[in-house]
């Protein structure tokens, strides 16, 4: 491995933790003239007037690779030279260095779930419609809270502050909106000093500055520091704030907030970083938390719709991030604080960068967020940092955001081969080797319907009639099984007929009626066969059919011995977002393929896997892969036709609808079935549909808004010829929208203003999930019901990796 070598940058440094070292001055190399040009934008911030001095640390590999002071540290009322020891009001960095940290703690040790309602454990907390506001919610900012609390009048005492926080008032509903509070850290400051018995400055003092070993970092600093300390502003009555906390907030509360109150230097910073990354990493440290939970914390920890990236307490990717500069990864963390002090911290790279000056001096704030950022791309840069494309989030959320400034995708124009196409590419291989497998002979059945067609638009019927009849000696398609709606997909009753394909005079067996065994292969059918086909475009919906008759499938090959092939083809909603409730483990169904969320993320054949593993079926399965399919690739990326998989999923937009409205059809609404728009409305006669439209518009739910509309289904569907009213559901960003969670918001919704004429409970039909129903009917926030099944989100999501072919 290249050596790096180093240079000496400032004469005395003294070690600042177990793992970062002194720099040598024979260990001059390339990082002197990489990092130079740090030099040259302070410079520049200081001649604009944007900052009167500044001290930069930078950390690489467990060591301090630059170090250095520039400017003054006071320009009013005395000039005084800017020294690398110099103490500086931390502003908020205070949130995530003493505040985040001590509720992590806190986390660890038991004393609270992130998704528990903070008014559990500050009952005042709940006051003006604040019930349902999660600790995680506080610590990523989507709480829905005001920026600070009144300042307009006087007021004064810690008390008084929190009383004023615990008073304020949501702008929005908790969980939609990402809304920078310091309210939310004040809370948080009391939460901590709620549970731990201690004030925030003890507990800071005893569980986090103690055992980190730092030196100069504490709230409210002794005048013996006040030297040391960069002045600041000068307050409203005319005097230069020094060792006295700028934020107005925190110094009325008395100093010590969990929003502001943090006083610290370059050096305790630094060892602060370090032993972050010597923790994360599984080296030796003195971090205050495990490994575990502090992965957690510096992870995206926001709600699965949310537009800004957040960890525990830390920012990853928002509008706040400008110090993250051009080349560290989106997944990466940081903060910055008002006063002019700023933290990043890069796990990939091992680096840190530390920006720490008084910017408000002597007057007010200036605007440094580019010059923070320039510095912080210097010193990627230095260390070898380049654009990773989105590879380091994607690690950790499951989906390439390397523009998730707003979390916007690009739509990819790609060019997918389905599994029926990679078959006739590779001349029936796959069914070659089953031929052989046989003794020389090969009886295919196949389950397929009108989706089931290659590239050049030939049923997958007649492909294996023809051309793999002839191309394989020994093959022949016996049977064609068809699942709900026929082979043609067309008939939207249970009483479908078995029948005789036209084109190849082979018998059609339907598998769908009104019992079960009527939904199986029957025994006598398989035994007939050696392998079955399967050849299906999915809806990526737990509650959609055709999965359920892919399991049925298994269930009787793992009986019978007979091979199964599916033909993959690609998940409409895109196989990168997991969404909804799991249904309960004893449910399964025909409408429950099995104890899965509602939003899966799976194609066909990752789900057949997924269902012939987790349940210990062990059917002799072969899944014919696409190619060129991307997980984050919605249908519409793919450059393949749309068939409507079923009659009312007419176009990818009621497809994606289906996973939110399908959720909620069971009840006494109509979905839009029987009108032009299916999935795309909701309504019924007793609906008031502005009123409807008004109360969920004013839940601003990301990516959706609703307007009112009336319609008339037709027969045979619900409230046929009667003109309903309702709500059109439109859709400004796919990409933040949690549909399960939009189904229920729905519900909720008709709920609250209907409750006497809809009919909640009939919801758990495809719901299948006794914990949300009970939720939904004790009136809990919808919001608050979704942030508690995402933990067994997460765990499906970590079981359904082994079985992911993209």
């Amino acid at each position: 491995m290249r050596k790096r070598r180093y240079v000496l940058l400032i004469a005395g440094l003294l070690c600042l933790s177990c793992c970062s070292e002194f720099i040598h001055a024979s260990e001059i190399g390339e990082h002197k003239q990489d990092l130079s040009s740090i030099d040259q934008i302070i410079a520049r911030g200081i001649q604009e007037k944007k900052i009167p001095g500044a001290v930069v640390i930078v950390g690489h590999n467990g060591k301090i690779i630059f170090r250095k002071a520039y400017g003054m540290r006071s320009l009013e009322p005395t000039q005084e030279r800017m020294t690398e020891n110099t103490i500086f009001d931390m502003a908020s960095l205070t949130k995530p260095l003493m505040t985040a940290t001590a509720v992590m703690q806190l986390y660890q040790e038991g004393r609270f779930r992130l998704n528990d309602p903070v008014s559990e454990y500050l009952p005042a907390f709940a006051a003006n419609g604040k019930q349902d506001i999660t600790i995680r919610q506080l610590l990523t900012h989507y709480s829905g809270l005001p920026p600070d609390v009144p300042l307009a009048d006087t007021w004064s005492g810690k008390e008084e502050g929190f009383r004023r926080a615990f008073a304020s008032v949501p702008m929005t509903p908790p969980g939609v909106q990402f809304r920078y509070s310091d309210i939310n850290f004040i809370v948080l400051g009391a939460l901590v000093e709620k549970l731990s018995g201690l004030t925030l400055d003890e507990y800071a003092s005893k569980y986090i500055i103690a055992p980190l070993g730092l030196k100069h970092t504490r709230f409210l600093p002794p005048a013996s520091w006040r030297p040391l300390i960069a002045p600041t502003q000068y307050d409203e009555h005319g005097v230069m704030l020094r060792g006295v906390v700028h934020d107005p907030t925190s110094r009325r509360m008395g100093g010590v907030a969990g929003h502001a109150g943090l006083f610290s230097c370059a050096d305790d910073v630094a060892v602060y970083a370090q032993n972050l990354l010597d923790r994360l990493a599984g080296r030796p440290s003195h971090f205050p938390l495990s490994r575990m939970t502090l992965e957690k914390m510096t992870t995206p920890g926001q709600p699965a719709t949310g537009t800004s990236l957040r960890g525990l307490g830390w920012d990853i990717e928002s509008p706040f991030s400008s110090n993250r500069g051009e080349l560290f990864p989106v997944g990466s963390f940081g903060h910055t604080g008002f006063t002019g002090t700023s933290l990043w911290i890069d796990p990939v790279s091992d680096t840190y960068v530390v920006i720490l000056t008084n910017a408000v001096h002597p007057h007010g704030p200036t605007g440094i967020n580019a010059l923070r950022g320039e510095i912080a791309t210097v010193a990627a840069a230095a260390v070898g940092v380049a654009p990773d494309g989105g590879r380091y989030i994607a690690r950790l959320t499951g989906y390439n955001e390397s523009l998730s400034g707003t979390r916007l995708w690009q739509a990819r124009n790609g060019e997918v081969e389905t599994g029926i196409d990679v078959l006739e590419e590779d001349h029936f291989a796959e069914l070659a080797d089953l031929v052989r497998k046989h003794g020389g002979r090969l009886r295919v059945g196949l389950l397929t319907n009108q989706t089931g067609v290659d590239a050049k638009g030939r049923r997958t019927i007649d492909v294996l009639a023809r051309d793999a009849e002839a191309s394989v000696p020994g093959l022949q398609l016996k049977i064609i099984f068809s699942p709900e709606h026929g082979v043609n997909g067309a008939l939207d009753t249970t009483d479908i007929q078995n029948s005789t394909d036209a084109a190849t005079g082979l018998p059609v067996i339907s598998l769908y009626g009104s019992t079960d065994a009527q939904r199986r292969p029957s025994p006598e059918a398989l035994k007939s066969l050696d392998v079955v086909v399967v050849d299906l475009q999915d809806a990526g919906v737990r509650y959609y059919t055709y999965e359920a008759a892919v399991r049925y499938f298994l269930e009787a090959a793992a009986k019978t011995n007979t091979d199964i092939v599916v033909l993959d083809r690609p998940d409409p909603l895109n196989g990168s977002f997991v969404q909804g409730p799991i249904s309960d483990a004893s449910r399964s169904s025909y409408v429950d393929v099995m104890s899965i969320p509602v939003r899966h993320g799976l194609t066909i054949g990752e789900l057949a896997q997924y269902i012939n593993g987790a349940l210990g079926l062990h059917a002799p399965l072969t899944v014919v892969r696409m190619k060129g399919w991307q997980r984050g690739d919605w249908f519409d990326s793919t450059g393949l036709t749309w068939i409507n998989p079923s009659p009312n999923l007419r176009s990818l937009q009621e497809a994606m609808l289906y996973s939110a409205i399908g959720l909620i059809e069971t009840t006494n609404i109509s979905v839009g079935r029987g009108t032009d728009a299916p999935f795309e409305q909701i309504g019924a006669p007793w609906i008031d549909g502005r009123e409807l439209a008004s109360y969920l518009n004013k839940r601003y739910l990301p990516g959706v808004r609703f307007v009112p509309v009336t319609f008339t289904p037709q027969k045979p569907y619900p409230f046929a010829d009667q003109v309903c009213s309702g709500v059109n559901i439109l859709v400004t960003n796919r990409n933040v929208v949690d549909m399960p969670e939009l189904g229920l918001e729905i519900a909720s919704a008709l709920h609250k203003l209907y409750g006497s004429q809809f009919q909640l409970a009939k919801i758990d039909t495809l719901l299948a999930n006794s914990d949300v129903l009970h939720a939904l009917l004790n009136g809990e926030d919808p919001q608050r019901i979704a942030e508690n099944w995402q933990s067994s989100a997460q765990q499906f999501e970590a079981a359904r990796r082994p079985y992911l072919l993209y």
